[in-house]
Parts: structure tokens; sequence; C-alpha cells
């Protein structure tokens, strides 16, 4: 008796059905994603009397009540102020501060300065909790600020105030590691022949390198956008009066007062998320382009 030595070819999946699964997989998912968000919005358009009567994602007598009662009762218009003052603060000096600092420790070799470098980005491992108490005393002792005498004594220096709540953010470590990341992978071969026809150092990287960094720019942007409109903690450290509060510490101020109303508080919460969105769509192919191009290769 004979045995055949060919084997049985393996019956392949078609690819249609593996294309259909992971469709009904991606939608699956998205639809998890998105419920909460879609309840944000629909409670934010619901009367406050029906937001909980009704499991319906589309509310039965959809109202803007909940918007105009944010803006009064969460003081939400001067929050969100206070919130865009800060974040754009934030993200010219990342996107200034950061693009020169990776320029340097990618292209401009210096004794120590990958020991500096990886001193730097060590930084950025360090817990934001650990980090509260000795940004508190910084911003306190600012010099000739807030009452402060030349030593930093005698007043509140920045305590209670956007520039406090600007402080830690003014250059981020992470923009450093990236923006060094990105000009490390750009060709040498357009520095030399700049220096060849007698260019300075602040001259290559602003007219060579600089316009190849527009995706880099985009990814530092909305990194420092998000970074400083999204959090909490600092804010809630370094102020303490309603004229200083963030749209963060707003709401959350709003739902620690005693008197809830979850319509309003969702109305805020679709308007603090705005614009982010906002940010993210109009920057959404730089921001990609530069994710694809080298800006996180490590």
């Amino acid at each position: 008796m004979t045995t055949s030595l060919v084997k049985p070819a393996r019956r392949r999946r078609a690819p249609g059905s593996s294309r259909i699964g992971s469709t009904v997989l991606l939608v699956v998912l998205s639809v998890l994603v998105l419920i909460p968000f879609l309840w944000m919005i629909s409670l934010a358009f619901t009367p406050e009397n029906d937001a909980f009567g009704s499991v319906s994602l589309i509310p039965a007598n959809p109202t803007f009540e909940n918007f105009g009662t944010a803006f009064i009762d969460v003081e939400l218009g001067r929050a969100l102020v206070n919130s865009a003052i800060v974040a754009l603060v934030t993200v010219a000096t990342n996107c200034a501060f950061a693009v020169l600092a990776g320029y340097a420790f990618a292209m401009m070799r210096f004794p120590g300065s990958n020991a500096l470098f990886y001193i730097l980005i060590s930084t950025a491992a360090i817990p934001v909790s650990v980090t509260l108490i000795p940004l508190f005393l910084m911003a306190r002792g600012i010099p000739l600020a807030g009452g402060n005498d030349i030593l930093g004594h005698g007043g509140s220096g920045l305590l209670d105030t956007l520039a406090g709540v600007v402080l830690p953010y003014i250059v981020m470590p992470l923009n450093i590691f990236l923006a060094r990341q990105f000009f490390s992978t750009a060709p040498t071969e357009l520095a030399e022949a700049a220096r060849m026809d007698g260019a300075g150092e602040f001259r290559i990287f602003a007219r060579v390198y600089l316009p190849l960094a527009k995706p880099l720019i985009a990814v530092i942007a909305i990194f420092s956008f998000t970074g400083v409109w999204d959090d909490f903690l600092w804010p809630l450290v370094v102020t303490s009066s309603p004229e200083t509060q963030t749209v963060q510490l707003a709401l959350a101020r709003f739902l620690a007062s005693g008197n809830v109303q979850y319509g309003p508080v969702m109305a805020g919460a679709v308007i603090a998320t705005l614009p982010v969105l906002i940010v993210f769509l109009f920057n959404q192919r730089s921001f990609i382009s530069g994710l694809a191009d080298g800006s996180v290769k490590g």
C-alpha cells in the first residue's frame, strides 16, 4: 500500500470574507467608543427634567437652554478664554523652542550633547504628582512677580495667574524628542551644500530645514494643544479664583457645587471638546504625514 507524498493544497480563505470580518469588527469597536460621546451630545440637547427619563440617543424635545445655562452658571465663557490663552502660548513656545532644541541636538555636535539630551528626556518619565510641589514653589518664588522682591520673597509670584498655569508647559521634553528624531532623519547633504555657499547655521535652519519640518510642527502643535487643554491637576493647584480657572476646572467646580445639572455640564463638555476636534481636523493631513515621515522614529 503506497501513501501519497503530495500534500493536499490548503484551502485559502476568500479575501472578501476577511475584509467583511475586519469591517464588522471595526464598526462594532467604533460604536462602543462613540456611545459615551454620543450620549454626552444627546444629554447636552435634552431638557434637564428629561435627562434620565429616556434611553434614546435622540432627544424628544431638543433644546439649546443647557448651553445658555453653561455659559451663565458655569461661567464657561471666561474659562474658555483663559484656556485659549494658555493653549495658544503653549503651542507657540513649544513650536519655537522644541524645534530649535531638536535641531541643535540632531545637527550640531558639542561636548556632552548626548548626555544632556538623555537627561532632558528622562525628565518626561517623572510622574506629574512628584513635580507638583517643586513647581508650586517655583511659581511662588519667581522674582519681581506678584509682589516678590529680587530674591523671590514677600509676594505670591505667579500663583493664581495665567502665566503660572503656562509655566510647566513652556517646553515639553517629549516635543524635543520628536524634533530631534525628525531632524536626525533629514539629509545632511543639504546643510553641507548650504555651508559651501557661505550660509550660517541659523540661516541653514531657517531656510533649508524649517520648511521641511511643517509636519513636525503640526504634530508638536496638536500634542501641545491637547496636553494643556485637557489638563486639570496643575490648574487646580496653581489657581484659586474663578478669574483664572480653565475650562476643565470650571466644569469640575460646577460638579462639586452641590447643585449639579447634568444637561449644562454635558453642554459644557461638548463646547470644551470642540476646539480639540477642530485643531485635529485642520491639521489631520500634516499630523499623519509627520508621524509617517519619521517624527516618532526611535
